[in-house]
């Protein structure tokens, strides 16, 4: 009896409902398993449908040519190693989230996912049946123990699978990014080593799919919890780890570690990524965005660069008699340093058409935020009509801060197909900024060095809509107000917490104020990618209508 296995790891990026792009995926990594000598290939949870699907496994349809795939996959796999992957399984007894391993042509084992998430992005106690505990699967040499995803975080399923003589833990996963999630699960799967003194694989699927950001970062570890092998984030990687076994049983060989990246480079490949496979699965290969010479705009064009490269970036300054000569220097020097276009289309004579077309309705009122708002939509209609006749997603520019409490402008500012900083407040705005003008990695398309002026991150945000406006003018300070929104927001803190933590009371409610009557603004937001614990969309679900407020 040989006392080696090698396992096949592909961390690969799935596209939700591509079926036979998919199977052409995992047939690749599997070809490249075998020419190894690979005795598995383990692909992710879920991954011949892509992940999450949500609603789509509701339907019959669906589950068919799902399942047809599946079938047509297996015929495929033959003269080679197993092959596991991710898809649903329909039965009499119900509909499952699997593993399903193939083999020499045919289903030699499933893995039914037992414990469904039904907390911050998951809902998969309406979409699936729960299996029971799946008995441990002897391929050749080892019996492999098969938790699936959320199998993994509780302690039940690795420990009855020890008990029934699993010698070895493989997880397949689509495990969302979040901040501090790398360390989270390196601290779950840990505990479960610890329990059951069995070895254990990691396998993550990454890329993007609508709001929710997989970001791989596969490891192994071993029975002592030592990392053996840790793939790349957010990078597709197909890994060979092999397994010896002596007599105090299976451990894995040491292979490559890479270390992850910090937090703030976390986040930002996690926008870029996000962007790009939005636009890539959804068939756009080009953006279009308004560049104020702000702050927010310049952070998106960057990472709009990186994503895609500067020739695919058309960036519009759309200035107004309150636009300052400063705003239209920086938007055209930020430009020049990424090498995109920048076009100019001066809103001022459509504003006063607009205002004087309105005139006799609005007779005898005194200007306010009504005549601002009409500069802000008329740029959003003027930006939609260059994303229509080009072909260009228009890509929105608001930042957490912004549209947690509403300072942004529905059919206006608001109008886009992606919003890369939806789920990043306004002071990390400014330190990504920084960061990114300090670092370029081989990913990033845009150019190395200052692509940012130093001048827009240093200047007061203004939006621009009046005489001498600055953000402060409505606002607290950015540090202020994104410390309470933390609080509110990720915290679920009372007021009265807030205000123990040294924050003025009339502060702290005008905020909570603002936050709960601008969600019917956030419901109608263009999507972007979740980097908190409570971004905006399935981590925090809220009324629109709503007349509680803390009164603490």
């Amino acid at each position: 009896m040989t006392d080696r296995f090698r396992i096949t790891l592909a961390q690969l990026n799935p596209t939700v409902g591509a079926l036979a792009a998919n199977t052409e995926k995992a047939l690749a990594a599997w070809q490249a398993g075998r020419a190894t000598g690979a005795d598995l290939v383990a692909l992710p949870e879920m991954f011949l449908t892509g992940y999450q699907t949500q609603d789509l496994v509701l339907k019959p349809a669906f589950l068919r040519d799902a399942m047809a795939a599946m079938r047509a996959l297996a015929a495929q796999v033959m003269d080679g190693p197993a092959l596991g992957i991710g898809g649903p399984y329909v039965d009499e007894t119900g509909s499952y989230n699997a593993w399903w391993v193939l083999k020499d042509g045919r289903v030699i084992a499933r893995a039914l996912k037992h414990h469904l998430p039904h907390d911050d992005v998951f809902d998969e106690m309406r979409l699936f049946d729960q299996g029971p505990v799946s008995d441990p699967l002897r391929l050749g040499p080892v019996a492999l123990g098969i938790p699936v995803c959320e199998d993994a975080w509780h302690p039940d399923v690795a420990g009855a699978l020890a008990a029934a003589g699993a010698e070895v833990l493989m997880v397949p996963n689509g495990s969302p990014y979040r901040r501090g999630k790398l360390d989270l699960r390196r601290a779950v799967t840990v505990a479960r080593v610890a329990e059951t003194g069995l070895p254990l694989l990691y396998l993550n699927m990454v890329g993007g799919q609508d709001d929710q950001l997989f970001d791989g970062a596969s490891f192994v570890l071993n029975p002592d919890g030592e990392v053996a092998v840790q793939l790349p984030a957010f990078e597709e990687a197909v890994v060979h780890v092999d397994l010896q076994r002596s007599a105090a049983g299976w451990r894995a060989v040491p292979g490559e570690i890479v270390p992850p990246p910090g937090d703030i480079e976390q986040d930002y490949r996690a926008m870029v990524l996000g962007l790009q496979d939005y636009l890539r699965k959804s068939g756009f290969s080009r953006v279009v965005l308004g560049l104020s010479g702000g702050i927010d705009s310049a952070l998106v064009a960057v990472i709009a660069a990186d994503a895609l490269g500067a020739g695919n970036v058309h960036c519009v300054m759309l200035p107004s008699r309150y636009t300052s000569q400063g705003s239209l220097d920086d938007a055209a020097d930020l430009a020049r340093r990424l090498g995109a276009r920048l076009d100019t289309v001066a809103i001022e004579e459509p504003r006063a058409a607009v205002e004087g077309a309105l005139a006799h309705v609005l007779a005898g009122t005194a200007p306010d935020v009504t005549e601002e708002n009409i500069q802000s939509r008329l740029r959003g209609v003027i930006l939609m009509a260059i994303s229509n006749k080009f072909g260009a997603m228009l890509l929105t520019t608001g930042n957490k801060s912004e549209v947690a409490v509403g300072y942004c402008t529905i059919y206006g500012d608001m109008a886009g197909g992606y919003n890369p900083l939806k789920d990043l407040y306004k002071t990390r705005v400014f330190e990504t900024c920084r960061w990114r003008n300090a670092t370029h990695r081989p990913w990033m398309r845009a150019p190395a060095g200052e692509v940012i002026p130093v001048a827009i991150i240093d200047k007061p945000p203004s939006a621009e809509l009046r005489e001498n406006q600055t953000d402060q003018d409505s606002l607290p300070p950015y540090e202020v107000l994104d410390a309470i929104l933390e609080r509110l927001v990720e915290g679920d803190q009372s007021v009265d917490q807030i205000v123990a933590a040294g924050f003025d009371r009339a502060t702290v409610k005008r905020i909570e104020h603002l936050l709960y009557i601008s969600e019917w603004k956030r419901f109608q937001s263009a999507p972007g990618p979740r980097l908190t614990t409570r971004a905006f969309w399935l981590d925090r679900r809220y009324p629109m209508v709503n007349r509680w407020r803390d009164q603490g």
